[in-house]
């Protein structure tokens, strides 16, 4: 078991850095005192400033939850483990929650240590008396790893979960996770960062005022959709050249971006989170949340 989580769980993925993700200035500074200082100076992180063990990140699909956590890998100078639920469950009675337990075991050993788990309702939803015995079992001892009579008051371990649908998280789970961000669509501001820094490496000859037309036309639209609507325009030149011409075309040849091309791909590309589910988000962040967006 500790050569699976060493082998399969430990994550080295490309680094990512604060600047890579758009807005939520709030929520990464959040993340630099809970993460960041703790590991830089854990000799002034004690006792009541020392840093919790779990953080929540919640918020609609696409504005870049899975991407904090990916940054907080690449910044956090600590051993990342980034987990599924699939990672965790087995066929055999009572291998999942030895899992669970080997898992904590190896980030005290690579402390100070950060396991992200993406889509953690999966695994943490709400106890009912209909789920499965190995379920409710899993469950159970992550939440008695996560903050329990085993846990060590100095252990450097930090659990980051990312959700989407925060509603469904079982109450001790969310006792747990001491800080919970909301992370909202983008501004206009970071919608027109994602634009920028998506067209950085295309020809395109937008003006400031174009950028501003389109982050005007995308109210409501998430950092995925943005990501999705930059690629539909990007088609936009290629769409006018003959087909017949698409083989023997030098690259120099294929017109710059211009706005049409922003606007057409608008009339295909829609925003993903309708107005209910923020509500919902809302709703929940005011009862819940770490902070008032």
């Amino acid at each position: 078991m500790v050569e699976l989580i060493s082998n399969e769980i430990m994550d080295h993925g490309p680094p990512v850095a604060w600047e890579d993700i758009a807005g939520l200035e709030f929520a990464k500074k959040t993340i630099k005192e809970i993460v960041v200082w703790p590991m830089l100076r854990p000799d002034i992180f004690t006792g009541l400033r020392g840093p919790p063990k779990g953080l929540l990140l919640f918020g609609p699909p696409g504005t870049g939850k899975t991407l904090i956590g990916k940054c907080i890998a690449s910044q956090s100078k600590s051993t990342f483990f980034s987990i599924s639920a699939s990672s965790l469950t087995s066929k055999w009675i009572g291998e999942g929650e030895k899992m669970v337990k080997t898992l904590f075991a190896v980030a005290r050993v690579h402390q100070p240590a950060v396991i992200f788990m993406d889509e953690i309702d999966s695994l943490l939803c709400q106890r009912s008396e209909q789920e499965h015995e190995s379920s409710r079992r899993i469950k159970t001892e992550f939440l008695v790893q996560l903050d329990g009579v085993a846990t060590g008051e100095d252990d450097r371990i930090l659990v980051v979960g990312a959700t989407n649908r925060p509603q469904e998280i079982d109450e001790a789970a969310r006792r747990r996770f001491v800080k919970r961000l909301y992370i909202p669509l983008p501004e206009s501001s970071a919608r027109q960062q994602i634009i920028c820094r998506l067209l950085m490496k295309q020809r395109h000859n937008l003006a400031e005022d174009d950028v501003t037309v389109i982050c005007s036309k995308t109210e409501g639209y998430s950092g995925a959709d943005m990501a999705n609507l930059c690629r539909e325009a990007a088609l936009g030149p290629i769409r006018r050249l003959d087909f017949n011409d698409i083989q023997n075309i030098s690259e120099d040849q294929v017109q710059a971006i211009d706005l049409q091309d922003f606007l057409s791909a608008l009339k295909q590309v829609k925003a993903s989170v309708s107005s209910q589910d923020l509500k919902l988000y809302l709703d929940w962040n005011q009862k819940f949340g770490s902070w008032d967006v």
